[in-house]
């Protein structure tokens, strides 16, 4: 479908105690990295290691439909990150333009940190969320019943859910301290904002199982490529938005 797409093994696990997840071992040590350096990048990927965590814990604590499912496609997502993050590395034009983007204002350190953050976001939904979906429901999606795909996109917005429990952790812990403003918007908005970004973050998700949708009933290769890249257009607006 893309030369960006990419195979990926899901991560190991001990149940019962502190996470041993390759995933997370490879975020930790980028974040250690990018904050020795005061590289921007940490703040997307110190929020993304959170939200990891909490859907690594969802998925242990059985609150989905198909825990080994989800755990494959979180990985698999997250896998996604990792294949742009190396050809932005290599050379940045070789990265989707999405995540160019998001890497750029970071580094040169153009915005506020939420902007940073929302950037990075908005890459990864937007535009890998879709990629990951089409991986993991193309090759079962004629042998599922209706039941069962009902059953994959209960298990998609639950994810919404763990997101929800998350944003205000990652205000407290990454978004406040890199730009104490927040705290004072927080204080004023009360759970406000964060229902706000919650709600954007579920839009933008529900619109991306729409076109993951649209890309497994398209069977025509030219249209199917028109489609990704115009998904990827609609991603570029919006970063454009949040810049």
């Amino acid at each position: 479908m893309s030369s960006y797409l990419s195979q990926v093994t899901p991560g190991d696990e001990q149940v019962g105690g502190e996470v041993d997840d390759p995933t997370v071992r490879r975020m930790q040590a980028l974040i250690s990295q990018w904050e020795a350096e005061a590289d921007q990048r940490a703040t997307f990927l110190s929020c993304y290691l959170m939200m990891t965590r909490n859907m690594l814990s969802a998925i242990r604590q059985q609150e989905f439909n198909d825990a080994a499912w989800v755990d494959e496609l979180l990985h698999r997502f997250a896998n996604y990150y990792f294949v742009a993050l190396e050809a932005y590395e290599q050379d940045a034009l070789k990265a989707p333009p999405v995540w160019q983007v998001a890497h750029n204002a970071a580094r040169q350190a153009r915005g506020l940190p939420l902007q940073e953050l929302l950037l990075g976001v908005n890459a990864h939904i937007n535009y890998d969320l879709v990629l990951t979906l089409v991986d993991m429901l193309q090759p079962e999606w004629e042998n599922l019943s209706e039941e069962q795909r009902v059953s994959r996109y209960t298990d998609h917005c639950h994810v919404n859910d763990v997101i929800g429990g998350t944003i205000d952790a990652v205000q407290d812990q990454v978004i406040e301290p890199a730009m104490p403003v927040m705290d004072i918007i927080d204080k004023v908005l009360g759970p406000l904002d964060e229902k706000l970004v919650s709600h954007l973050i579920s839009g933008w998700r529900e619109q991306v199982w729409q076109n993951a949708m649209q890309l497994l009933q398209t069977r025509e290769a030219d249209e199917r490529a028109r489609f990704l890249h115009q998904v990827e257009d609609d991603a570029l607006q919006f970063g454009r938005l949040i810049t």
